[in-house]
């Protein structure tokens, strides 16, 4: 399928059938995710993966997206609460390896990130670390079209239940954003027939020069 026609044929699912996504593809969709465009290269943010049903129906409770415990899987994107130092020696080694460096090569590259995050307050680390888990959603979204896989993006969900039941306060993680993986019930979602609605190209993007 091509891009374009994964991506006409991608919507948010509402209801999905009683299916397994393969663990390969899943696999592709994470392996994607993970070389989404990210703002330094730091990636301040992790994605879990829930798969057992009762976890997600927990995850779930109170939810009005019921696409939570119905689908095959749930990515959670959530950011870190803050950049330490730690992280940041972490990338470094972790660059200094992948490009056969020395790390005393990278320490100007270093510096500036010193002066850039360790300078900002944690929730200012925070929301732009929120910020690079949208544009990584963003880039599951595509992946997940692009195998046939549904998905639906989700908001409404009690952040605070999910980062407890997960224990993800206690790896400095907030969740920000989930994202069901499954296989749409064309005869159960009324969204499934209708044509989706975008703006024409040449409306939605400005041209200014």
């Amino acid at each position: 399928m091509e891009l374009q026609d994964a991506l006409s044929w991608r919507y948010a699912v509402k209801k999905y059938k009683e299916a397994t996504v393969a663990d390969d593809k899943i696999r592709r969709i994470l392996e994607a995710t993970n070389l989404s465009a990210s703002s330094v290269g730091i990636q301040p943010y992790r994605v879990i993966v829930v798969k057992d049903k009762t976890l997600r129906a927990e995850l779930g409770a109170g939810s009005f997206n019921t696409q939570i415990a119905d689908a095959s899987h749930l990515l959670v994107f959530a950011a870190y609460t803050n950049i330490d130092q730690h992280m940041i020696e972490d990338f470094m080694a972790r660059t200094a390896a992948a490009r056969s460096v020395p790390l005393e090569q990278l320490a100007d590259f270093k510096h500036k990130l010193d002066s850039y995050l360790l300078a900002r307050s944690a929730e200012e680390n925070h929301q732009w670390a929120s910020r690079q888990a949208y544009i990584g959603l963003g880039t599951a979204l595509i992946a997940a079209a692009a195998e046939q896989v549904d998905s639906t993006p989700m908001e409404g969900f009690d952040a605070e239940q999910v980062d407890r039941i997960l224990g993800l306060s206690e790896k400095g993680l907030r969740s920000v954003v989930l994202l069901s993986l499954g296989y749409r019930d064309e005869e159960q979602d009324w969204l499934a027939p209708l044509k989706k609605v975008r703006l024409p190209v040449d409306e939605f993007a400005l041209q200014v020069g």
